[in-house]
């Protein structure tokens, strides 16, 4: 029986044989789709009396919401905070190629720069939905340079700025535009820093906490004021200390305001977290933690020197270091590689791994009612997956976008 076609024109398609993520487990069911979003079947089948026009077996498939990546610098040889004359060609190569990792958004991240830089990159690039060409956009993380000097880690000294003042002038002298941002990442103890947040949040942007000597005080009054992520939890901030657990601290905090959830960013990459320090914040927190890769220019090149921003990186096999030291700069790691990686290090569920790079972040944007779920009439982005949480098939809108090779 064919599709009702009162309600549309556009094909019904049935997943089946498939295990899909929603409510936070995995259940053996189908999933239907129509017009890039998710059907409920018994309004299909009672209210519109269709039926599926194709029908795709899963082979017995996990079937989760696309991963959204919000912190990712660049790869496969193009750096984000490097500006040029098409710096489309270069989000856009990054969008085509993380496909095969999973992920079906996300935010490209400028770490600290000139405002020259922010100038010329920021207007080149829109918000937009993914496709067959690519992973869509969600809008820029601009990682400084409103951060501490003394956990700067990789971002040049010489381009980090502070706060003249509270209101948006010092945003808009550095930035220029606020108009394609998502996230930006500050140090709370700046002078003038809260109302910043706040101002921040007035437009619409996520403020993420991190590169900061902020002790836990400074962080939840930044909390207060709007704030919602932390950014790479333990990297570049002050270590845990029993006495004044700084931002770390935010995680079991009593003072976060009622209804609010403060997410955190981790780099699951086996480096940049040891997995007791992994454990310890997935036990504490675990509906905040966002799996986010730091990938820079080096992600899927060989070994040797490449960019991040303004620094010269050292790859030394899955380290990445500022050239001539040993501190970190981002990682060479994959969405896909983080999920595998958390679930192990952790020791959590299937569910959790995937709902913390998916579900988690989309709450953190404030846009899981179109992504990061299942639900229903949420965008169709999908990524299928065999039971080693490998990607087999990557779906935006309900469209393939990417199939393993077999």
């Amino acid at each position: 029986m064919p599709s009702n076609k009162s309600v549309s024109d556009a094909p019904i398609i049935q997943f089946t044989d498939c295990r899909i993520l929603r409510e936070h487990k995995l259940q053996r069911e189908d999933l239907w789709v129509r017009d890039g979003k998710i059907l409920d079947p018994e309004k299909l089948f009672f209210d519109e009396q269709g039926y599926a026009d194709c029908r795709l077996d899963c082979g017995g498939a996990i079937v989760a919401p696309g991963f959204i990546d919000v912190q990712i610098n660049g790869g496969y040889g193009v750096d984000f905070s490097q500006p040029c004359e098409d710096v489309s060609a270069g989000v856009s190569l990054v969008a085509k190629k993380i496909l095969e990792h999973g992920v079906t958004s996300f935010c490209p991240t400028l770490v600290t720069s000139p405002p020259a830089v922010y100038h010329q990159v920021l207007p080149q690039i829109n918000v937009h939905n993914g496709g067959p060409d690519g992973a869509g956009v969600l809008g820029f993380h601009l990682e400084g340079p409103f951060i501490s000097s003394e956990k700067r880690g990789a971002h040049p000294e010489r381009f980090l700025r502070t706060f003249r003042s509270g209101g948006s002038d010092d945003l808009m002298e550095t930035y220029g535009s606020l108009d394609n941002v998502a996230m930006v990442t500050l140090a709370p103890e700046l002078p003038h820093s809260q109302s910043v947040v706040s101002t921040l949040r007035q437009k619409g942007v996520t403020v993420s906490l991190g590169h900061s000597v902020a002790n836990l005080s400074q962080a939840e009054d930044a909390v207060r004021h709007g704030a919602s992520f932390i950014t790479h939890l333990f990297n570049a901030m002050l270590p845990f200390h029993h006495r004044d657990p700084g931002i770390v601290g935010l995680l079991t905090s009593d003072q976060i305001p009622a209804g609010r959830t403060v997410f955190y960013g981790m780099i699951a990459d086996g480096i940049h977290t040891n997995p007791a320090a992994l454990r310890i914040a997935h036990r504490a927190h675990p509906s905040g933690l966002v799996l986010v890769t730091d990938a820079i220019t080096a992600m899927g090149l060989p070994p040797g020197r490449h960019t991040l921003g303004q620094q010269v990186v050292q790859i030394q096999g899955l380290h990445a270091y500022v050239a001539g030291t040993k501190t970190l700069s981002g990682s060479i790691a994959t969405m896909d590689m983080c999920v595998r990686h958390f679930k192990q290090a952790a020791g959590c569920s299937v569910e959790d791994a995937l709902e913390a790079a998916a579900l988690h972040p989309a709450r953190l944007l404030g846009i899981s009612h179109r992504k990061g779920s299942l639900h229903y009439g949420a965008d169709a982005d999908l990524v299928l997956l065999d039971d080693g949480l490998r990607v087999r098939t990557t779906y935006i809108s309900g469209e393939e976008v990417w199939r393993a090779e077999l």
